[in-house]
């Protein structure tokens, strides 16, 4: 397919629901973990008895664990289109934390595409709505605008 096609392809799918990712557990391991990687050891996240003291009744994740899942989820949304040879993220226009991640809580991404433009002979960029939803719960972890970039051969 050449870029051309898979822009057509996508224009039609603007406005539209175009992927929903596979359920994710955040449980305290993983909270753990990534406190431990980018040395945010703030007690809401890693202490469990003093956490449970709070109006959260419990840990939460950090938001920044919630949207590191974001390239997750897009795997599951995203197969490559013919004749495409890679994507990258090319960043977040606007990203909105709207509720907090209780340990234990499942996560996944939907995708809605809102926009997508050919750069450059070799490049689309796609424009997408990204929700991550918590699993019981009406209220999405985070809403956000992510930009990446389909590059073709």
């Amino acid at each position: 397919m050449s870029i051309d096609a898979a822009l057509a392809l996508l224009e039609t799918q603007i406005g539209t629901e175009v992927g929903t990712s596979r359920w994710i557990l955040v449980d305290q391991a993983m909270i753990d973990r990534f406190a431990d990687t980018t040395q945010d050891t703030q007690w809401i996240h890693t202490d469990p008895d003093r956490a449970a003291q709070t109006p959260l009744g419990g840990t939460i994740a950090h938001g920044f664990l919630t949207l590191s899942l974001a390239s997750r989820f897009a795997y599951d949304c995203f197969p490559m289109l013919p004749g495409q040879t890679m994507g990258i993220n090319y960043g977040f226009d606007r990203i909105r934390f709207l509720s907090p991640v209780r340990a234990g809580r499942s996560l996944r991404g939907r995708f809605t595409l809102t926009g997508v433009h050919k750069r450059d002979a070799k490049t689309l960029m796609r424009e997408t709505r990204l929700t991550i939803d918590i699993d019981g719960q009406d209220t999405p972890a985070l809403v956000a605008d992510w930009l990446g970039l389909a590059v073709f051969d």
